[in-house]
């Protein structure tokens, strides 16, 4: 109301934007609209709202740009393409005011440095800009209010809401028995859920992938029929029009249930809204919070919150979620550090739109947080990348991007094609190419993955968008499909499923088994774990804090250990290849690791001397010294940086992903990224995106200081070793990640079942 009121104090209304309020979501931004356009509607001030994200026509973009209304509602990406435009420097010529909603969604990404560069180009041309950061769910303050504001500012903080009341309640299954697995309680337990579940009162259920809302859509489907109309599903590969459509009838309380992931989970208000659902881990603090706060969403509101484990172990999880929220603990959102394809995307932004001077833009680029340190030679070799394609690629032209105006010693772009197609790739988002849904006659259902469409065949049924579908041909990268009574499940997959326990919670994890092995049991989620604790201290123990347990056993497979650091999935996985490294340089062996985010499993074969290697050489395994190099052995680091070089490049725009209707497949994209990183490996060693793709493996994919600080702490952790008969409750689950990566005509459950079967008649 601040900015409306500047605005309103003014005798002539300002022309142009006055007000840009900056979302994560477009959800969030249709819910914005309204709100803000309610008082001004109410009181008939003359001002006008708009909103501008991948949704909005390019009829209704046209005419934002002819005559803008003094408040913008946008995404980090439209405000770049915005930049982009020949008459950014008069469209923002009186903006006064940027709000940057939900700052923590997009501080810890790619998509706040992108953010913060063009903040830094909107301080460069309205110095007297106020710029509000608004968040409920961040640890590191200070840190966000910098990057925020950048270097130029003080910035004021401003706390002292009264805290939410959240009430948390675990569905527990009538029973745990000794041997938990993914998936054991998970669908299975669909009874336990709708007994809690009400028609008359308005729920979101949240998952944590796509993958997963489709198949608790399906069961909930099947479950309660009489739920038909009332129950929907709503995730971001669903067409816009029909998750609008979902958000109004959610408001107007014709739709009940609603089955979600995050596409629902940040400042959506949905009042009639009054108890939430989480299937499965949070895997963090923030965002149990945040999906929490959309029910009672008002002054005053106790959240409701029902947790519903996929397996037994989160119920540790969430023991550990309800002391973190107690005590009001919250993860802190680590931001990039100068990502250069970033960078080079802003400045050809910028060479799209007004041009940009290179010394100045330098200085302005530094003033951001994300790139204070960055240094003069590498400041030089993006624009001499950008001009002249670097040392390699100077013999085409598509890579000689821009040319030096002279006269008006700016950098512009050099061909109006170039402008296009980089304003059509604009964004740090990459995803696989999207495959469009549609019926062979009708609407657009939404967007799968290529990989997923290309294992079907024609008369193949696989269940999406809440619909069970015939696949019948795929053309122009779109697969046609028609409703079908056929039962199937198949269910869509898409990258980026896997999420590891935060850094703060792990901590906490480790405090719960720490309050276990002690017989502390005093959350509910911990009485209910009781007989698979009672069966770990038979078979083996459980670790106290400053203990690391490790076990050894044999079984027709091979040689197993078992390491519990309670790190998360991430780190094990790089602690896990390291170990299996050096366990092989000392004797020679094929070692398969599996991961969860308690621990991990080496497997070698029969008569490996797992334990004697153990015993003799635990100062070899846990040493923290040479650290990079020795992941260099352990892993193929050269093709996990080749992956992630493909989406450096898109970003950086060495490549694209093509006009509309002439999109480039995976496959495409592949070629081209696995060309220019074989280029640049030989010609130019020392390429700066090599470079970032290299540290972005150790920082993000391995995270080399988290994996670094638990090797830390294992060196100084009693060290226990136990010899046990047979994997105990906690490798269960190792187990099964294991065997769930097999090809069988047997069920995951039904081998599983089978191995149980077998411990239980040996203790017998």
């Amino acid at each position: 109301m601040g900015p409306i009121a500047r605005m309103l104090l003014d005798d002539q209304p300002s022309k142009g934007i006055c007000l840009l309020y900056i979302t994560p979501l477009r959800a969030l931004s249709r819910d914005l609209a309204v709100a803000i356009q309610e008082p001004i509607t109410a009181m008939n001030w003359p001002l006008r709202v708009g909103t501008r994200n991948g949704d909005s026509s390019s009829s209704e973009r046209s005419k934002q740009l002819k005559s803008p209304p003094q408040i913008l509602i946008t995404t980090p990406e439209s405000l770049s393409l915005l930049l982009s435009n020949p008459k950014a420097e008069e469209l923002f010529s009186n903006l006064e005011t940027v709000v940057l909603d939900e700052w923590h969604e997009l501080m810890g990404s790619k998509r706040g440095t992108q953010t913060e560069l063009c903040m830094s180009w909107l301080r460069q041309q309205r110095t007297s800009l106020q710029i509000w950061a608004i968040s409920a769910t961040i640890g590191n303050l200070e840190q966000a209010a910098r990057h925020a504001l950048g270097t130029g500012a003080e910035p004021k903080i401003i706390t002292g809401a009264p805290a939410r009341n959240t009430t948390i309640r675990s569905l527990l299954p009538d029973t745990i028995d000794g041997f938990p697995w993914a998936g054991h309680l998970g669908l299975r337990m669909y009874e336990t859920l709708v007994a809690a579940l009400s028609p008359g009162i308005s729920t979101l259920l949240f998952t944590n992938t796509r993958n997963q809302a489709e198949r608790w859509h399906q069961c909930l489907r099947f479950a309660c029929p009489e739920m038909e109309g009332a129950l929907a599903l709503h995730h971001s590969a669903i067409d816009r029009r029909e998750r609008e459509a979902i958000e109004s009838a959610v408001k107007s309380e014709e739709i009940r249930w609603v089955v979600c992931t995050s596409s629902l989970d940040l400042g959506v208000d949905f009042q009639p809204v009054e108890q939430v659902v989480q299937i499965g881990s949070p895997k963090n603090l923030a965002r149990l919070l945040q999906r929490a706060g959309r029910s009672a969403h008002l002054p005053g509101g106790t959240s409701q919150i029902y947790f519903m484990p996929t397996n037994a172990l989160e119920l540790l999880e969430l023991s550990a979620v309800r002391r973190g929220i107690q005590q009001g603990l919250v993860e802190q959102r680590i931001p990039p550090t100068a990502p250069l394809d970033v960078l080079l995307q802003h400045l050809t932004s910028l060479a799209c739109g007004p041009g940009f001077d290179p010394d100045q833009t330098f200085a302005v680029i530094r003033s951001c947080e994300a790139y204070v340190n960055l240094s003069q030679s590498d400041w030089l070799w993006c624009l001499q990348f950008l001009e002249h394609g670097g040392e390699c690629l100077a013999a085409y032209p598509r890579f000689r991007k821009l040319e030096f105006d002279a006269e008006k010693k700016r950098f512009r772009i050099r061909e109006g094609a170039i402008a296009r197609l980089h304003r059509l790739n604009i964004g740090t988002i990459t995803a696989a190419p999207a495959i469009t849904v549609r019926f062979v006659r009708g609407a657009v259902l939404g967007h799968v993955e290529e990989n997923f469409i290309s294992q079907l065949k024609p008369k193949d049924v696989f269940f999406f968008s809440g619909r069970q579908l015939e696949f019948v041909r795929l053309r122009d990268m779109t697969a046609y499909v028609k409703m079908s009574k056929r039962k199937s499940r198949t269910v869509p997959a898409w990258a980026g499923g896997q999420m590891a326990l935060s850094d703060l919670l792990t901590h906490h994890l480790r405090l719960e088994v720490d309050r276990a092995a002690r017989g502390e049991l005093d959350t509910d989620e911990l009485k209910a774990l009781q007989p698979l604790f009672e069966r770990q201290q038979d078979l083996s123990v459980l670790p106290r804090i400053g203990q690391l347990l490790i076990e050894t056993c044999s079984t027709r497979e091979g040689t197993h250990l078992y390491a519990y650091p309670f790190e998360g999935r991430f780190v094990h996985e790089g602690i896990g290849f390291l170990w299996a490294s050096r366990l092989t340089s000392l004797e020679r062996g094929t070692i398969t690791v599996s991961v969860n985010d308690y621990g991990f499993e080496l497997l070698a074969p029969k008569n490996y001397p797992m334990a004697e290697l153990l015993e003799d050489h635990y100062d070899l395994l846990l040493k923290h010294s040479n650290l990079e190099s020795d992941l260099q052995n352990a892993l193929n680091l050269s093709e996990l940086q080749r992956r992630r070089f493909r989406s450096i490049a898109q970003i950086a725009g060495l490549m694209n992903r093509g006009f509309p209707g002439s999109s480039k497949s995976s496959g495409q994209l592949q070629i081209s990224a696995s060309l220019l990183f074989d280029v640049f490996t030989r010609h130019e060693s020392e390429n700066r995106l090599l470079n970032q793709a290299r540290q972005e493996v150790l920082d993000d994919q391995l995270e080399l200081s988290r994996l670094e600080a638990a090797l830390k702490r294992a060196a100084e952790q009693e060290w226990l070793h136990v010899p046990t008969p047979r994997p105990g409750p906690l490798a269960f689950p190792l187990l099964a990640e294991r065997l769930g990566s097999r090809l069988s005509n047997e069920s995951l459950q039904e081998r599983l079942q089978r191995l149980i079967d077998q411990a239980v008649k040996a203790e017998q």
